[in-house]
């Protein structure tokens, strides 16, 4: 039987954010593997994404790109799975799942490719500078077990992931805080059962490059 929701991802991407999140879900569903390149600027998939990159879902006929909208929207979507607070208490939520889509994630990929912002120009980018947006993050989780409630939301998907690959990659220094968190969300059978299907991919396209 066909499902309602179809993921597109390739396993060496930020798709594994998105499969991270819909194993939270539980929903069923079916994933379209594409390769780089040729495979994401089809005109099929270019249909469903005109920028031609994953990771993509189409759920009941909708489609959400762009991995923090992916991991709110599945949250509504799901509510009997309460990965979103209630929508009295949802400040924090939206704050820290778009501080990390926004400042972190520009923290991190500039200083990965080497640029480093003047401070005279600080004011004109998203994060200031990569310090002060990593000293924001720490204060926050430090002393939490979660983000955004007293329990795991969709906003711990996006900024656990942040966190745990920062940490895992050298792209987030590895502080007390980070480690801690980390440690608690890689423990997620959730978590656990999405990335053992990525790493699996990802073992078999790297034994097909190197026969």
């Amino acid at each position: 039987m066909a499902t309602e929701l179809t993921l597109y991802t390739n396993p060496m991407s930020r798709g594994q954010i998105a499969r991270w999140m819909i194993h939270e879900t539980g929903l069923p569903h079916d994933v379209v593997l594409l390769a780089y390149g040729a495979g994401m600027k089809a005109d099929d998939f270019l249909a469903i994404n005109p920028m031609g990159k994953v990771p993509a879902i189409v759920h009941r006929g909708q489609v959400v790109t762009e991995c923090a909208a992916i991991c709110a929207y599945l949250a509504d979507a799901t509510p009997d799975r309460k990965l979103a607070p209630p929508t009295d208490r949802r400040a924090d939520y939206y704050r820290w799942l778009f501080f990390a889509a926004g400042p972190v994630e520009q923290a991190v990929i500039t200083r990965a490719m080497g640029f480093d912002v003047p401070q005279d120009k600080q004011a004109m980018v998203g994060f200031g500078n990569y310090d002060q947006t990593v000293s924001v993050l720490e204060k926050w989780l430090a002393g939490r077990d979660y983000v955004a409630a007293d329990h795991f939301t969709a906003a711990d998907v996006y900024v656990g992931a942040q966190v745990i690959w920062g940490t895992q990659f050298g792209t987030l220094p590895s502080l007390p805080a980070f480690e801690r968190y980390a440690a608690r969300l890689i423990e997620r059978p959730a978590y656990r059962a999405a990335k053992s299907i990525d790493d699996a991919l990802i073992a078999e396209i790297n034994a097909k490059t190197t026969t």
